[in-house]
């Protein structure tokens, strides 16, 4: 018999599915469209380029995430794997010597696996998966061992929404929770803070496409989320009337009742820290009533699941 809760994943290992994906995700390196720059390099010979991460992927950190929504820490904290490197080039990005240095260690699919199951030993409530877009492939080749070896936790998919949609159907059945940002909806600001013009229309079909597999949020009776999208949204100073655009988009093309974390943990960090002078909007951290102001296009988007966490 069947746990209540057993991810759906489970069924896909046990038909044989599971292992079928993770042959169509790795041969897609050869000539690399895993994510939407379409670098067509081949990353099976170690070759890379934008996200700059050849054959294996590389993990920075590992550890129960007591920092999460309250839905996906619990108490016991939300099995978090950060991937190093990125296929944005975010000028602002807060964790800079991750997604732009590289710190961190390559990672084989055994020891991501293991990073998985010693998670799930310590209590961890799901296994989120940040920064993945660029690591589809080695990501279900460490799930399979995974799973192999007695992963029953959902899986969290926590992304910059900048995915291609091949990558998001391999995925369909295999991730339980989707937590994309959607940053922006304008082509200038993406292609001037994030390098990528075309993330507006990108990040808008992924959303649909998450939202298309896995429906609202659900949660369990306490208080857990085991099934569903939610959305983050940073707010940015002088940019509130781009976080307006945002939050209407989802509740008229993706549902009011989507659960989105507006957040105010914006402070001036990356590129921006380092030279203030070409992003002077953006050298200083978020005012309270710019915040508040975007809680209140929320509220007049329709919006009625909104997370109002504060920094």
């Amino acid at each position: 018999m069947r746990a209540v809760h057993e991810p759906a994943y489970v069924q896909l290992y046990e038909s044989g599915e599971l292992a079928r994906r993770v042959d169509e995700a790795v041969a897609v390196l050869a000539r690399c469209t895993v994510c939407p720059r379409d670098c067509a390099v081949n990353r099976l010979e170690d070759e890379a380029k934008v996200c700059r991460v050849g054959r294996w992927a590389k993990v920075a950190s590992f550890f129960p995430h007591f920092g999460e929504e309250d839905c996906l820490r619990g108490v016991r904290g939300s099995g978090t794997i950060f991937f190093s490197w990125c296929n944005l080039k975010c000028v602002f990005c807060q964790n800079w010597d991750t997604s732009n240095e590289g710190a961190g260690r390559e990672v084989r699919p055994e020891a991501l696996a293991s990073m998985m199951l010693e998670l799930q030993r310590q209590g961890c409530h799901n296994i989120n998966f940040v920064s993945p877009e660029h690591v589809v492939p080695q990501m279900l080749e460490g799930l399979l061992l995974a799973v192999e070896r007695g992963l029953r936790l959902p899986i969290v998919y926590n992304t910059s929404a900048y995915d291609s949609l091949h990558s998001l159907s391999l995925l369909d059945g295999v991730v339980d929770i989707y937590m994309p940002d959607l940053k922006t909806l304008s082509a200038e600001t993406s292609a001037r803070l994030l390098k990528a013009k075309d993330y507006p229309e990108v990040a808008t079909a992924a959303i649909r496409e998450m939202h298309r597999q896995v429906g609202e949020l659900a949660l369990d009776d306490d208080g857990l989320a085991r099934r569903g999208l939610l959305v983050r949204h940073l707010v940015m100073p002088e940019l509130v009337h781009e976080s307006e655009a945002v939050l209407r988009w989802l509740a008229d093309e993706i549902s009011p009742r989507t659960w989105v974390n507006v957040m105010d943990q914006y402070y001036p960090a990356g590129l921006v820290r380092q030279r203030p002078e070409k992003y002077p909007s953006l050298s200083r951290r978020l005012r309270t009533h710019e915040h508040l102001l975007a809680l209140r296009h929320a509220h007049d988007a329709g919006l009625i699941r909104i997370d109002r966490r504060r920094s």
